[in-house]
């Protein structure tokens, strides 16, 4: 697979990367971070080639696929249903606020019109077609912001040598030059930068390189030593200082990044063994799949209720995170049918609610399992997720309060407040399956 390597980047990283050492974020950097905050639900896409064999995206290495055999996907990727105006419209009417799509995932393929590789979706495939740059074009005739997912490790290029953890039985070469492929993956983070309108970047794959998972002073070092992460964060703030960076590495944040990730859990949980790391003061942001799977798996149809969806939404803003939901649209480039109702139905229940959770963020009253609060100004609701609690007490609770209503019907209700608890009794009929979302109006 021919590679046109431009070293363009490399001449930018020859200063010194102190800078990132001390970053301070520009006023657009801010202004970003905070539209970010305000935006708080995105839909995460996970789409390639790995999509034609229904088994999820990490099937090259998981089937060990050999690199010269994959190299034949391509070939017969076709996605002549692929709508970027129909996705678009979906995030938009699930009531999502950006796009996070992978425009090159581990297996090294890129979906957008690469000036780097000729393993891209224009150059190797029939379907000959940029959909990044049609998702780009579509985002901003809807208002929609995108965000460019690209995965640092790569099991396709020769020169990611050292070998990580992952992709070992997929035929690569025992050598090659790491200091040749960051050249490469930097100058593909670049063309994505000054080539298309983008808000930032999700990065993924650092913790592949790691000889060990802990979360360790030594491991961050080591990994922040391979990758040379400040060189790439630099150049990309030095292109526009407004792109937020954020990167799945697992870990407390580096600096030169913008937003905090947590895959697959809430913040400040570990329930999958990802997300432990400390919570940071950056904005946050939480991802999950519909069903098991982040690529399509023709056989993966446990998908989560709408009631869960629309709870891991809530809880994502009650910890002030944002939430990615993902969709992994099948080979001919439609979004399967069950994830599009989903989706639609959230979007309703958004339209109704939408002010408990857009512009918000963590409310004074500390998230439990019963409830989560989420605030704006001083606008304060407190979503209750237990059907079967009939009475809220807050204890330390040192506001004061002007008044107390449900949300749904904006009837006024009667509340407690002595020696700084909280106390509101929660009716039979005044209570929601999904939520019971309670106003509290703070003088």
């Amino acid at each position: 697979m021919k590679y046109v390597f431009t070293f363009l980047a490399s001449l930018c990283l020859t200063q010194a990367a102190t800078a990132q050492h001390n970053y301070v974020p520009s006023k657009e950097n801010l202004a970003a971070r905070k539209a970010f905050q305000d935006n708080k639900f995105g839909m995460f896409i996970h789409w390639g080639v790995y999509s034609i064999l229904g088994d999820a995206e990490w099937v090259m290495t998981k089937q060990n696929i050999k690199k010269d055999r994959y190299e034949l996907l391509p070939t017969f990727f076709n996605p002549i249903e692929f709508d970027a105006k129909a996705v678009v419209t979906l995030a938009k009417k699930a009531g999502m606020k950006y796009i996070t799509i992978t425009t090159k995932h581990h297996d090294g393929f890129a979906m957008y019109n690469s000036k780097i590789s000729d393993y891209n979706i224009v150059k190797a495939t029939p379907y000959g077609k940029d959909i990044f740059r049609a998702l780009e074009q579509e985002c901003e005739k809807q208002g929609i912001k995108l965000f460019a997912y690209y995965s640092q490790l790569d099991w396709h290029h020769p020169d990611y040598y050292p070998r990580g953890r992952t992709g070992l039985g997929v035929g690569r070469p025992d050598a090659g030059d790491w200091e040749n492929y960051l050249d490469y993956q930097n100058a593909q983070i670049k063309e994505l930068a000054e080539n298309y309108n983008i808000s930032g970047f999700w990065f993924d794959g650092f913790w592949d390189v790691l000889r060990e998972k802990g979360r360790t002073p030594e491991t961050r070092k080591e990994g922040i030593k391979r990758w040379k992460l400040l060189e790439t964060y630099k150049l990309i703030h030095d292109i526009n200082p407004a792109l937020l960076i954020g990167n799945n590495h697992h870990l407390t944040p580096f600096a030169g990044e913008d937003f905090q990730m947590f895959e697959k859990d809430l913040p400040g949980k570990s329930t999958t063994g990802f997300g432990s790391a400390e919570v940071s003061a950056l904005p946050l942001e939480t991802c999950e799949t519909i069903n098991h799977s982040w690529g399509f798996n023709l056989q993966d149809d446990k998908h989560k209720s709408v009631k869960k969806l629309i709870r891991y939404l809530i809880n994502a803003a009650g910890r002030n995170g944002n939430f990615l939901l993902n969709v992994g649209p099948m080979p001919n480039g439609k979004i399967q049918d069950e994830h599009v109702n989903l989706l639609e139905d959230i979007g309703k229940w958004l339209n109704e609610n939408g002010d408990t959770i857009y512009g918000t963020r963590g409310g004074i009253v500390p998230a439990t399992q019963d409830y989560v609060s989420t605030q704006n100004g001083k606008t304060l609701y407190i979503h209750i997720l237990n059907p079967n609690l009939n009475e809220l007490r807050v204890d330390d609770f040192d506001e004061k309060i002007k008044e107390v209503t449900f949300f749904k019907d904006n009837s006024k209700h009667k509340f407690q407040l002595k020696n700084e608890q909280l106390t509101i009794t929660i009716p039979e009929d005044k209570k929601n399956e999904v939520t019971t979302i309670i106003k509290v109006i703070l003088k």
